[in-house]
C-alpha cells in the first residue's frame, strides 16, 4: 500500500509560519514609516522651526514700534502760494508712504509693510477744570475709526464750518482732565510758540479696547491699498483698520497706546516744575489741523513712517540660516538708500530742505533700526537651539533603529530551530540569511513610501530622499545581519557557555566603544555646532548614541557588582526567590545591552531636554532680573535728571538707587604698576541696603563700612585682584583721584543683579571697583559712560512710568525705562524657547512610545528563558506570587541601572558638550544660566518605567498560571 506523503500540514506549517511573522513585519512597516519620514523630514523641519523662531523673534521685539522708522523734516508751505494752502497733509504724504512701501525688496513676499505714518506737534498750553495742561497734538494714520469712539467722533478732515480745531482725547484724559464733549480749550504757545488757536473737544475714544474696532483704510496710504480716494469727512478717522488687520488684529490696535502712552491717558507733573503744568496729555488732530498751526507758529514738524517685517514661516525660513540671515542683512541695508533715491534722487543730507513733500520743503529721508542687531542675536541663539533640536531627532532615530533591531532579533529567535536544522543538513550561513532578507522587503518598502508620503505633506522644501532611503536599507539589512549572526559557525553552537576568546572580544569592543564616544565628544567641543553642510549635522547626530553605548558598556560592568553582593546576601537568609532572581538578574547583565541602551538613550534625552528647557526659563528670567535690577530701573539718568525726578515720584515707588559706572585704568601708587581696565561702580549703599536687604553689593559695603562717611579724601573702594591697604590713582580732566582699597570685593558682589543695569550695557571687565556713591562727589555726573536710577515697590504703576518713557521713543537722550515684569513677560513669551520646548516635547514623546515598544519587545525575547526558569521552580512547588516576586527583581536591576545611567548622562550633556552648547546665548546675564533639571519629567519617566515592568511582570505571571508545564519543559531540549 502506498503512503501518501503528508502535503497539507507542511502547508499549513508554513502559513502559520508566515502569520507568526505578520505582527513582527507590521511591528517593522510602521518603524519604517516613522523614522523614514522623520529622516526626511528633519532638515525642512528644522527649517521650519527656524522660520518660525525668526517669525515669532521679528515679532516680539517689534511689538513695541515698528521694525524700520523714516522720518524727514518739512517746513511750512509758501504763504504766496493759495493752493499749496489748501492742500491736505495727508493727500502730500500718500506719494512718499507710496515710494517707501513700493521701494521695499520684493524678496521679503511683501513681508515689509507700512504700519503707520506720525506727526507729533509741540505741546501748547491750555486750561482745563483739573488745572494747567501742556497738550501734545498728534495726527496719526493709525489712530482708532470711528468704531472704538464712546462718546462723539474722530476730527473732522475737513476744515470747512469748523470755528477751531477738533481734537479728540481718550476716556481716561476726558475723566482725569475733566472735559466734556463740545467744550472749548483755549491753546496758547507753549513748547510750540506764535499759536493761539481754540480747541473744540468732539470725541472720546477708549484706549484700552485693542480689538481694533475701527478704520477701514491708512489715509496715508500703504502699498497697494488705493486708500487716495477715501472719504472726506471721515479720512482721519480711517486710519487703523487695514494696518491693524494685516498686522494681526489687537496687537494692531494697542501699538498707538504702547508707543505713544500720553494719548491712552495723561501724567501729572510734579507741583515744582518750571513750565508750571499741572498735566501733560496728547489728543488727535485731523491732519489740515497740523498745517495749520504750522503755518502760524512757522515751525519745522518731523514726520515718521514706520514699516513692519513681518514674515511668514515660510519666507523667515529662507532668511534663518546663517546665508540666509546675511542676505537679509543685506535687504536691509540697502532697502532704506533705495527709498531715499526714489524719494529724493541721490542728495545728501546736510540739513537742508531740498526735498518736497507736496508743497511743503523738506528733507530727505533719515531711517533708524535695531533689527539688524536682533538678527546677529537670532544668529547665535539659533545656532544653539539647532544642537537641541538635533540631540532630540538623533535621540528619536536611535531609539527608533533599537526598536527595529530589537524586533528584528525577534524574528530570527522565533525561526532559529528550523533554521539551524537547515544548517545541519547543510545549507550555509550566508544563503539563509540572503533568503531571509526577502522576507522584510515588502513591509520595509510599504514603511519607506508611506514615510516619504507623511513628509511631502509638509510644508517647505522637498523631503531628504537620501536620508529616508538610508535608514530603510539599515532597517531592511538587520533582520538578514542578525540571522548570519545567530546562524555563523561560533552562533551554530549548541552550548550556552561564552566561546573561546569571548571575554576578549567584548574587552576589545567596550573599549572601542569608549574611545569613540571620547572622540566625538572632543571632536564636537573643539569643531563647535558650525557645519557647511545642509540638514543635521552627522556628528551631532553620532554622539548621543556613542555616549548611549559608552554608558551602556559601563553600566554593564559596574552594575552587576552590586547585584551579586545581594545575591550572596540573600543566600543566607531562607528562600531561593532572591537569590536565584538577583543571580540570573547579574549573569544576563550582558544580554540585556540592547535594552538598556533603549532606556538609557530614552532616558538621557528626554532629561537633558527637560534640563535644557529648565535651565532657559529659569535663565531668562535670572537675565530680566539682571537686565532691570529692580522692580523697573532708568537708564540714562544722568542724561535726564528731570524724568528721573518724575519716575520716583510715581506712585508705587518705595524706593530709589543711584548706580553708576566709570571705565577706569588706575595705576598703584606705591609701584606705579598698572592695576588693569577696570569699572569703578558707585552705589547709594545705605538707599541700597534698605530697598534690597538681600543684596550682596549692599551687604559688602556695609560690611566694610563705606556707606558712612569717609574720613579723608580718598576714595574708599572694594577691589577685585587687590589688597586690604593697597592705594591706587587715577586721572579724571587733569585731576589726580586716589583710591584706598579697604578689602577685596567678594566673589558674589558680580553677579549682583543691582548692577546689571550699568554693567549689563558694556562688556564685562575683569576687574571691578566698587564704592559709595558719597565717595564719588569729585567725579561729575556727565564723566559715567553708564548711570541707572532702580526703582523698587511691590505694586508700580506701571502705566504712569511708560507715559512718562515709553518702550519706543524717538528721543535718544530721553533714556531707556526696564520694567521686570514686562522683561518677564517677553521672556516667557520668546518664540524661540517655544520652539525648542515644542520639539523637545514631541521627540521626547515619539522616542518615550517607540522605547515602550522596544522595551515590550525585548521581554518577549526573554520571556521563554523566564518562562523555563519558573517552570523548574513550580516543578519543586513554588506558587504564584513567589513567581511574580522572581520575574520583577530578575528585571528590576536593569530598570534601576538604566534609570540611574540615562539620568546621569542627560544632566552630564551640557558639560560634555562644553563650548558646542552655550545656553548664556539664550539668556544672557553674568555668567552661564544656573542648570535647573525638571525633575518631574525625570521622576514620571522612572515611574512609569516602573509600572510598565510592574504590568509586565504580572501579565506574564497570569500567563504563566495559565499555561502547562509541558508547554516550556520539553525532552531533548538544549538546556531542559
Amino acid at each position: 500500500m502506498k503512503v501518501k506523503r503528508p502535503v497539507r500540514p507542511l502547508r499549513w506549517a508554513a502559513v502559520r509560519e508566515v502569520r507568526a511573522l505578520v505582527p513582527l513585519l507590521v511591528c517593522l512597516a510602521v518603524l519604517v514609516a516613522l523614522l523614514t519620514a522623520v529622516a526626511a523630514a528633519g532638515p525642512g523641519l528644522l527649517d521650519r522651526l527656524a522660520g518660525r523662531a525668526l517669525a515669532s523673534r521679528l515679532e516680539q521685539e517689534q511689538r513695541a514700534g515698528p521694525g524700520i522708522l523714516f522720518s524727514a523734516r518739512f517746513e511750512p508751505a509758501d504763504s504766496a502760494d493759495s493752493a499749496a494752502w489748501a492742500s491736505d497733509l495727508a493727500e502730500d504724504l500718500f506719494p512718499v508712504t507710496d515710494v517707501i512701501a513700493n521701494a521695499a525688496p520684493d524678496a521679503l513676499n511683501g513681508g515689509l509693510k507700512h504700519d503707520s505714518t506720525r506727526v507729533e506737534l509741540p505741546t501748547l498750553d491750555t486750561v482745563t477744570t483739573a488745572g494747567q495742561v501742556g497738550l501734545g497734538l498728534v495726527y496719526a494714520s493709525d489712530a482708532p475709526g470711528r468704531g472704538a469712539y464712546a462718546e462723539g467722533r474722530p476730527p473732522a478732515r475737513s476744515s470747512e464750518g469748523s470755528k477751531g480745531v477738533e481734537i479728540a482725547v481718550s476716556t481716561r484724559t476726558r475723566d482725569a482732565l475733566k472735559l466734556r464733549l463740545g467744550q472749548k480749550l483755549p491753546l496758547s504757545p507753549g513748547a510750540l510758540d506764535k499759536v493761539q488757536a481754540t480747541a473744540v473737544v468732539v470725541g472720546f475714544f477708549t484706549a484700552d479696547d485693542t480689538d481694533a474696532k475701527g478704520g477701514d483704510a491708512d489715509s496715508t496710504g500703504t502699498k497697494g491699498t488705493g486708500t487716495k480716494g477715501a472719504d472726506a469727512e471721515d479720512g482721519h478717522a480711517k486710519g487703523a483698520g487695514a494696518d491693524a488687520k494685516e498686522a494681526g488684529g489687537a496687537a494692531g490696535g494697542d501699538r498707538l497706546w504702547r508707543e505713544l502712552p500720553l494719548l491712552a491717558g495723561p501724567s501729572r507733573l510734579p507741583p515744582d516744575t518750571a513750565a508750571a503744568l499741572d498735566w501733560e496729555a496728547r489728543a488727535l488732530v485731523a491732519p489740515r489741523t497740523v498745517t495749520t498751526l504750522q503755518a502760524q507758529a512757522g515751525a519745522v514738524l518731523t514726520v515718521t513712517w514706520g514699516m513692519r517685517l513681518d514674515l511668514d514661516t515660510q519666507t523667515a525660513a529662507r532668511f534663518a540660516g546663517e546665508q540666509g540671515q546675511g542676505e537679509l542683512q543685506r535687504l536691509l541695508v540697502r532697502y532704506p538708500d533705495d527709498a531715499r533715491s526714489v524719494f529724493c534722487g541721490d542728495i545728501a543730507d546736510y540739513g537742508g530742505m531740498y526735498c518736497e513733500i507736496g508743497p511743503h520743503p523738506a528733507s530727505t529721508l533719515q531711517d533708524s533700526t535695531q533689527l539688524s542687531e536682533v538678527l546677529t542675536d537670532f544668529g547665535r541663539q539659533w545656532r544653539q537651539g539647532r544642537v537641541v533640536i538635533s540631540f532630540a531627532l538623533a535621540s528619536l532615530l536611535v531609539v527608533g533603529l533599537l526598536a527595529a533591531a530589537v524586533t528584528a532579533l525577534l524574528a530570527v529567535r522565533r525561526s532559529l530551530d528550523a533554521h539551524r536544522l537547515q544548517r545541519a543538513r547543510g545549507a550555509s550561513a550566508m544563503g539563509l540569511a540572503l533568503t531571509r532578507a526577502v522576507h522584510p522587503a515588502p513591509a520595509v518598502l510599504l514603511g519607506l513610501a508611506a514615510g516619504i508620503a507623511a513628509a511631502r505633506q509638509l510644508p517647505g522644501p522637498a523631503p531628504a530622499y537620501r536620508h529616508a532611503l538610508l535608514v530603510a536599507v539599515l532597517i531592511w539589512l538587520l533582520l538578514p545581519a542578525l540571522t548570519w549572526h545567530a546562524l555563523r559557525d561560533r552562533g551554530a553552537r549548541t552550548g550556552h557557555g561564552p566561546g573561546p576568546f569571548a571575554a576578549g572580544r567584548r574587552l576589545t569592543v567596550e573599549v572601542v566603544v569608549l574611545l569613540l564616544a571620547a572622540a566625538g565628544v572632543l571632536a564636537l567641543r573643539s569643531r563647535g555646532t558650525a557645519t557647511d553642510a545642509g540638514g543635521p549635522d552627522p556628528l551631532l547626530a553620532a554622539v548621543p548614541a556613542l555616549l548611549g553605548l559608552a554608558t551602556v558598556a559601563v553600566l554593564v560592568r559596574c552594575y552587576p557588582l552590586p547585584v551579586r553582593v545581594l545575591a550572596r546576601l540573600s543566600a543566607r537568609r531562607r528562600g531561593v526567590v532572591a537569590l536565584i532572581a538577583l543571580s540570573r538578574a547579574a549573569k544576563e547583565a550582558p544580554a540585556r545591552a540592547l535594552a538598556l541602551l533603549v532606556l538609557v538613550v530614552t532616558l538621557a534625552g528626554a532629561v537633558f531636554g527637560g534640563l535644557v528647557a529648565g535651565t532657559l526659563a529659569e535663565g531668562r528670567r535670572e537675565a530680566a532680573a539682571w537686565q532691570v535690577g529692580a522692580d523697573a530701573s532708568y537708564l540714562g539718568a544722568h542724561r535726564s535728571p528731570a524724568i528721573a525726578e518724575r519716575l520716583a515720584q510715581v506712585r508705587g515707588v518705595r524706593g530709589t538707587v543711584r548706580v553708576r559706572q566709570l571705565r577706569v585704568d588706575p595705576t598703584s601708587a606705591t609701584s606705579g604698576s598698572r592695576y588693569g581696565i577696570a569699572s569703578l561702580v558707585g552705589i547709594d549703599g545705605a538707599r541700597l541696603r534698605a530697598a534690597a536687604p538681600g543684596s550682596p553689593a549692599a551687604r559688602a559695603l556695609d560690611t566694610a563700612g563705606l556707606t558712612g562717611p569717609r574720613p579723608g579724601t580718598d576714595i574708599r573702594v572694594l577691589a577685585t585682584g587687590a589688597r586690604a591697604g593697597d592705594r591706587l590713582t587715577l586721572t579724571s580732566h587733569g585731576r589726580t583721584l586716589r583710591l584706598y582699597v579697604v578689602g577685596p570685593l567678594p566673589d558674589d558682589v558680580l553677579k549682583d543683579a543691582a548692577l546689571g543695569p550699568v554693567r549689563g550695557t558694556t562688556p564685562l571687565r575683569q576687574r571691578m571697583l566698587l564704592a559709595d556713591n558719597g565717595d564719588l562727589t569729585a567725579i561729575g555726573a556727565s564723566d559715567f559712560e553708564g548711570s541707572a536710577l532702580l526703582l523698587y515697590g511691590p505694586r508700580l504703576d506701571v502705566q504712569t512710568l511708560r507715559s512718562l518713557v515709553p518702550r519706543a521713543t524717538h528721543d535718544m537722550g530721553a533714556g531707556q525705562l526696564r520694567i521686570r515684569s514686562e522683561e518677564q513677560a517677553d521672556a516667557e513669551a520668546d518664540g524661540m524657547i517655544s520652539v525648542l520646548r515644542a520639539a523637545h516635547t514631541t521627540c521626547t514623546a515619539l522616542a518615550v512610545l517607540l522605547a515602550l515598544l522596544a522595551l515590550v519587545l525585548e521581554l518577549l525575547l526573554s520571556a521563554e528563558a523566564r518562562g523555563r526558569t519558573t517552570a523548574y521552580l513550580r516543578t519543586l512547588g513554588l506558587g504564584g506570587r513567589a513567581t511574580a516576586g522572581l520575574h520583577l527583581l530578575q528585571l528590576m536591576p536593569m530598570v534601576l541601572a538604566a534609570v540611574a545611567g540615562g539620568t546621569a548622562l542627560g544632566l552630564t550633556l551640557p558639560a560634555l558638550l562644553g563650548p558646542a552648547l552655550d545656553l548664556r546665548e539664550f539668556t544672557g546675564g553674568p555668567a552661564a544660566p544656573t542648570p535647573h533639571p525638571d525633575l518631574l519629567l525625570t521622576a514620571a519617566l522612572g515611574t512609569g518605567l516602573g509600572v510598565l515592568v510592574v504590568a509586565a511582570v504580572g501579565v506574564e505571571t497570569w500567563i504563566g498560571r495559565r499555561r502547562g508545564l509541558g508547554a516550556v519543559l520539553r525532552l531533548g531540549r538544549n538546556g531542559d
